[in-house]
Formats: C-alpha cells, sequence, structure tokens
C-alpha cells in the first residue's frame, strides 16, 4: 500500500541529492520526525543501518538500490511489514532536477502499521522534500 508521494524540482544537480542521502548523520537536519540514522560503512546497495525515530524505537534498514544520481531505495525492517522509499532523480528538459518519493507498506501486518505510522508519513513527506532541497541547493 502506498502511504505518500512528494516531489520536488530543484536548480541543483542530482549529486547534490545523493550527497545528502549518503551523509545520513545530517538528515535530522531535514527529515523532521528523525532524531538520527546511522550507516555501517559507506552508501551502497546493501549498506545495513539503524534509524531512529523521534518518540519511537530504532527500526534496522537496508539500501536496497542505489543507482548514483538516478535513484535510491532503503527499506526498514518493522515486524511483519517492510516500510520501503524509493527516490527517483530525473533531469527535466528544462535542466532542473526533479525528485520524487514514494512510501510503501507491504507484509502482513502493513495494515496495522499503516494505522501507527501512515499519516505521520504522508503528512510529512513533502515538508522533508522540501527541506532536502533547501540543503541540496545551499550546498550548491
Amino acid at each position: 500500500m502506498t502511504l505518500g508521494t512528494a516531489h520536488i524540482t530543484s536548480t541543483a544537480k542530482p549529486d547534490a541529492f545523493f550527497a545528502r542521502w549518503a551523509d545520513m548523520a545530517t538528515w535530522p537536519e531535514w527529515n523532521s520526525d528523525t532524531e538520527w540514522v546511522r550507516i555501517d560503512g559507506p552508501f551502497v546497495r546493501g549498506a545495513k543501518g539503524v534509524l531512529k525515530p523521534k518518540g519511537a524505537p530504532q527500526v534496522p534498514f537496508v539500501v536496497t538500490e542505489l543507482v548514483p544520481g538516478e535513484k535510491f531505495t532503503d527499506v526498514s525492517k518493522l515486524v511483519g511489514a517492510r516500510l520501503t522509499f524509493r527516490h527517483v532523480v530525473t533531469r527535466t528538459a528544462e535542466g532542473s532536477t526533479r525528485v520524487d518519493v514514494t512510501a510503501t507498506l507491504r507484509g502482513p501486518l502493513a495494515r496495522i502499521w499503516n494505522l501507527a505510522l501512515g499519516k505521520g508519513i504522508a503528512a510529512g513527506l513533502q515538508g522533508d522534500l522540501d527541506r532536502l532541497r533547501d540543503a541540496a541547493e545551499s550546498a550548491a
């Protein structure tokens, strides 16, 4: 089930977004519901880490897809479900960068997790992506 989607257009180049995603220690600067994030090793496909949402227990995650400059997917392992954030970066005909983010839940307990997390994730996606755009543009 899809929890929410968000997109932005930016003057920053795709690499600026991947630099921010790779620097997980800075995620709380633009991701409003994240207390901290740690990754074991470099930001590559297969990397594992732990994310601490504000007011919630730590959640392990895996980078399941990473094509620098194009896409990045992380999957958080919840009891009975998987929470997936897919980030797709494209260049527009005008030369801007477009970033699309989709959050989904899958698994036998997805409906229960949706009741607990769904509205909050959906409500925060666009604001977090707007703050990420601001961070990427200010770094450029």
